[in-house]
């Protein structure tokens, strides 16, 4: 089952209704997905500055193509552990009211489409921080 993060999205219709795409992402062995919509970038974070007295979710700040991007490690976020491998993170670009942030995550999927119809609510055992990002499962 995989976590499926929705607000706005890009959606299409199929025969049988709308049609969602998402990029999806791995966030500490488990599968998450942002509406297309939503993504701006993918990229490898070159070089982070460290930002004193941030909540500890924030990894630091990064130009990315002149702008001043804010990067969230996303384990952190969730209560993860850090990765046991030393392979760099990836990033997801995305703005949320006017704000640039990147996204630390594992590894980048594939942009799937799924079906709204099978979007359910999240379930009552769901982790309460998972449940915080996920507006539902698909």
């Amino acid at each position: 089952m995989s976590n499926a993060i929705s607000t706005v999205a890009s959606k299409t219709t199929a025969s049988d209704g709308a049609i969602t795409e998402y990029v999806t992402a791995m966030i500490g062995g488990q599968l998450f997905g942002l509406p297309i919509s939503r993504v701006q970038d993918v990229f490898m974070p070159d070089r982070l500055t460290m930002v004193p007295l941030a909540p500890p979710d924030v990894a630091g700040v990064l130009n990315l193509r002149g702008r001043i991007v804010t990067a969230i490690d996303m384990r952190t976020r969730l209560g993860l552990p850090r990765a046991a491998d030393d392979k760099p993170p990836m990033a997801m670009g995305v703005e949320m009211r006017g704000e640039s942030y990147g996204l630390l995550i594992d590894q980048i999927g594939e942009v799937l489409k799924l079906p709204d119809d099978s979007r359910e609510t999240n379930p009552v055992n769901l982790d309460p921080r998972m449940a915080t990002m996920a507006s539902g499962v698909h």
